[in-house]
């Protein structure tokens, strides 16, 4: 009897261990799976979150980086657009364009002024004065072909300014041109190309200043023969028009009346 009510009260504690057990072991199987190494508890989760998270900070360093540099660049490429040009061809023009004018302001006889030129045609180019003596007439066509002399000689040297101008301005179009080709920025090139459009300018100058110079000698020249057919026609007149003729006088052979 005392047997049965021993193992009876050893089954009942064996029964109470098996069902205690689950829920002694149930802690351990609940929490994720991490392991001990000398006292440091190592999670494969959090490690995966923390390597994701310095990924991302590192390619947001690398981008910031490369922004940076970017606009280094940019600062760089603006100083460059900002710099000018240093090469000048303005003192070389100015200098070809004050010896062409010179040249101009030499003029001989009737100078460019219109006040002049119209006075010299109301005086020495206009129509002959009837009453002008023939001494006079002869005065005034000298001074008109003094004029044309002058001023076919005034076209020539302005021709010969303006092709002593061809060497200068050929250098400073060489040089212009690789200042352009060279250039580090928008500025410089648009500086380059404003001089080398002020060297045209200066050749227009020039051709400009050799058609005026040709016309005014053409000009001169003309006028010259036109005045002179007007004189031609008035000695013509006085040549033709009858005169008062032959009038007697009293002549002496001998002053003093010899026998």
């Amino acid at each position: 009897m005392t047997r049965s009510i021993g193992a009876r009260s050893r089954a009942l504690r064996f029964a109470a261990t098996i069902i205690a057990a689950p829920i002694a072991i149930s802690p351990f199987i609940s929490t994720p799976a991490a392991a001990q190494f000398g006292g440091i508890v190592y999670d494969p989760t959090n490690y995966a979150q923390n390597v994701l998270t310095a990924a991302r900070t590192l390619q947001q360093v690398n981008q910031q980086i490369t922004q940076l540099q970017n606009e280094a660049t940019m600062l760089i490429n603006q100083a460059r657009n900002l710099a000018s040009l240093p090469y000048s061809s303005l003192q070389q023009l100015q200098q070809s364009v004050q010896r062409t004018q010179q040249l101009l302001r030499q003029a001989q006889g009737i100078a460019y002024d219109v006040q002049r030129i119209d006075q010299a045609f109301t005086s020495t180019y206009g129509n002959a004065s009837m009453s002008a003596s023939d001494q006079a007439l002869v005065a005034q066509a000298r001074e008109r072909w003094q004029n044309t002399v002058g001023g076919l000689q005034d076209a020539m040297r302005v021709q010969a300014g303006v092709v002593g101008n061809i060497d200068t301005n050929r250098a400073e179009m060489s040089a212009l041109v690789g200042q352009s080709q060279g250039a580090t920025g928008a500025l410089q090139a648009t500086q380059a190309g404003n001089q080398l459009l002020a060297l045209q300018a200066q050749q227009l100058a020039d051709l400009t200043a050799v058609v005026a110079a040709n016309g005014r000698a053409q000009s001169l020249s003309e006028a010259e023969r036109a005045a002179a057919a007007e004189q031609g026609r008035e000695q013509r007149r006085r040549f033709l028009t009858p005169g008062s003729g032959y009038q007697p006088g009293n002549a002496r052979m001998f002053p003093n009346g010899g026998n």
